[in-house]
This record gives structure tokens, C-alpha cells and sequence, in this order.
């Protein structure tokens, strides 16, 4: 009987494959990290103000004119930004970023606006000693060990779909509760709220409504009151610490959002509890990835990247307690539909909502 894993006609092809596709990945990854110097630096919003070379670009903004001469060749070469006349001195060049461009990595309302990538698989890495030895032990690493760049990435990132679709597109295509939120006072609970972009974009698409949120993470919760406040919708926007897995304070109200949240809990079956208990048998509809029903390999693209996040951050910042469920990111709809059953609903269904990286789900009493 042969043996499966031994050296085959094709073996030598298929390691140059993946030595090729590893060279890729790096190469990929340095330009990323790009992406988030340029975001961190203002680089590309004072480009969006127009063309520039090094040394104008490094006056502009008080930078080191080396530094900013080669995050601008190293931009030019990856195809993210345009150089008028490559021949010039290299001080001499002049840099352009293009209009497309512009709208991915300088305007942070426009839907495809997606430079925070950067700064989140940034921030994903920054605790990765802590992982390695989480694989030793079967430990979790904390939520906010992951810090700011993680906590603002995944924000800045759903932002431009909160402010532009929650209010406009998802919550209408749920023709019974976009009527109750539209036709008069109401109440609505976002639990995982992080800091506050959907529990804001959903204040100012229901004018009438009192909206609280709730997040387990202080530091989340106070950017949060800083964002309702800036925003302008702090008397109606509220925001408390608290774990969802606990009673959550508040009477019922009319609708319960948990968005992108529900892999990351440590306890899902609880707080979906307090979901339920909230919602007193009104809405509550769940926002989390768009993966597979079933596990496949080799993977999508989608798949990869979910894989990606739950190795990195998810799956570890849910297995900070010891009781964790131990979800990940790729939390198939089998999964949900069982956390839902123990919370005590009767079923889930899922809601024709389009979206490239989430799936919608209403849980029924």
C-alpha cells in the first residue's frame, strides 16, 4: 500500500507553489502595514488634498522627508499611489493618489473605504508572544491587550456599512420592526456595542428612538460617549460597561441588535439570554460572518480571511475565561441556530439582507 504523504511526480511544483504564494503573502502584508502608516500619519488625506513630493509632502505634515520618500516609492511600486514622472530626482518626484484610491483610503463615510484593514491585522499581532504561549496553555488574551489600533481597526472598518446601510437598507428589510421604529417612540438595545457606531447611525435613522448600548469593554464604552456627543445624539444614545453575559439593566425594548459579536463572547448562550429577556418578545436580530454552513477545504477567499481573524484575535479574546464556548470566528449558522435553542428561542431565520462578509439573523421567540 503506498504511502499518501510521501514524495510524488508533483511534489517539487507544489512546494514552488507555496514557496511563491508565502513570497506573495509577505510582500501583501508589507503593503498592508503601508496602508496602516500611511492611515496613522495622514499621509493619504493630505494627498487627497493633491499631488506632492517627499520633501512637500514631509513639510505638509512635520514628517522625515527620507521616511515619507520611501513610503511614497514603496506605495508607487505596490500600484496604490501614481508618480507624475518616475525619471525625476527622487526629491523632485511628484506622488498622486488616485481618485478610486482616494475613496478606499481617505474617506472614511464612503462604503468602500477600507484603510482601517491595516491598522486592525496591525493591532491583531501586537499581543502575538501572549498567543504563542495561549497554544501552550489553553489560556485567552484580553480583549484589551490587543489595544487601540485592534479596538479603532474593527470600528473604522464597520463604520462606512453602519452609517450608510443599518438604517437605509438592513433594518428596512425587516418591514415589522423598521414600522415600529418609524411610527413612533421606541427603544432599541445594541449588545456589543463597541464604540457606538451602530448604536449612533441607528439614533439617526429612528429619530424617535432611545438607544442604549452595552459593551464589556470600558475603554470601547468611552469612545463610545465621546462619538454620541461629537455626533450630537447624546441625549438619546447611552452607553454602560457591562458584560451581556449578566442581566443587562433597561425595561424591553422594541428591538435587540447584537452586530459581529456573538463568536467573540466567551458565554454566547447567556447573553443571548439577556437578549431575549430584553426583548421581551419583540426583535432580535444578530449580525455575524458571512462563512460557509459547513467546513470545506481548501477555503474561499472569505473563508481564509474569517480563519485568519479567528486564530489571531478572536478565538483567543473568547477563551479569556475559563468557561469560554470557545466560538472563533467562523461561527457557522448551525452554531447559532444551537447558542439560540439553549438561550431559549424557538428558532432563527435568516434574513434576506445582502452583504459580502455578514449574515443576518432573526431569532424568534
Amino acid at each position: 500500500m503506498s504511502d499518501p504523504t510521501a514524495a510524488g511526480p508533483a511534489d517539487e511544483e507544489r512546494a514552488t507553489a507555496l514557496v511563491e504564494r508565502l513570497v506573495e503573502s509577505a510582500t501583501q502584508a508589507m503593503e498592508l502595514a503601508g496602508v496602516h502608516i500611511g492611515l496613522k500619519l495622514g499621509l493619504y488625506r493630505a494627498l487627497s488634498d493633491g499631488s506632492a513630493s517627499s520633501t512637500e509632502l514631509a513639510e505638509r505634515l512635520g514628517l522625515d522627508e527620507r521616511y515619507v520618500r520611501e513610503w511614497l516609492e514603496h506605495q508607487a511600486v505596490a500600484a496604490v499611489l501614481e508618480v507624475e514622472s518616475d525619471s525625476a530626482d527622487p526629491t523632485e518626484r511628484v506622488f498622486a493618489l488616485p481618485a478610486a484610491h482616494r475613496r478606499v483610503l481617505a474617506e472614511r463615510d464612503d462604503s468602500y473605504y477600507l484603510a482601517p484593514l491595516g491598522q486592525l491585522v496591525v493591532g491583531a499581532l501586537a499581543p502575538i508572544d501572549q498567543l504563542i504561549e495561549a497554544f501552550r496553555t489553553g489560556a485567552g488574551v484580553p480583549y484589551p491587550d490587543y489595544g487601540h489600533d485592534t479596538r479603532q481597526g474593527i470600528a473604522c472598518m464597520n463604520r462606512p456599512m453602519f452609517i450608510n446601510e443599518l438604517g437605509s437598507a438592513w433594518l428596512p428589510a425587516v418591514p415589522d420592526v423598521h414600522e415600529r421604529l418609524s411610527s413612533g417612540p421606541s427603544r432599541i438595545a445594541d449588545i456589543g456595542c463597541g464604540i457606538g457606531w451602530s448604536t449612533i447611525s441607528m439614533a439617526r435613522a429612528y429619530p424617535q428612538a432611545v438607544v442604549h448600548g452595552f459593551d464589556a469593554d470600558q475603554h470601547s464604552v468611552e469612545g463610545a460617549r465621546q462619538n454620541a456627543v461629537a455626533e450630537g445624539v447624546s441625549d438619546r444614545v447611552h452607553f454602560f460597561h457591562v458584560d451581556a453575559s449578566t442581566d443587562l439593566p433597561g425595561e424591553a425594548y422594541d428591538l435587540v441588535t447584537i452586530f459581529e459579536a456573538v463568536h467573540d463572547m466567551a458565554q454566547p448562550v447567556p447573553a443571548l439570554r439577556s437578549a431575549r429577556a430584553l426583548a421581551d418578545g419583540n426583535a432580535v436580530i444578530v449580525a455575524d460572518e458571512r462563512v460557509g454552513e459547513e467546513f470545506v477545504a481548501p477555503g474561499d477567499l472569505t473563508e481564509r480571511l474569517m480563519y485568519g481573524f479567528s486564530v489571531l484575535h478572536c478565538l483567543p479574546v473568547g477563551r479569556e475565561d475559563e468557561r469560554s464556548a470557545a466560538t472563533g470566528t467562523v461561527m457557522r449558522p448551525k452554531t447559532l441556530r444551537r447558542y439560540a435553542a439553549e438561550a431559549g428561542f424557538s428558532d432563527i431565520e435568516i434574513l434576506p439582507i445582502e452583504n459580502d462578509f455578514w449574515r443576518f439573523y432573526r431569532l424568534l421567540p
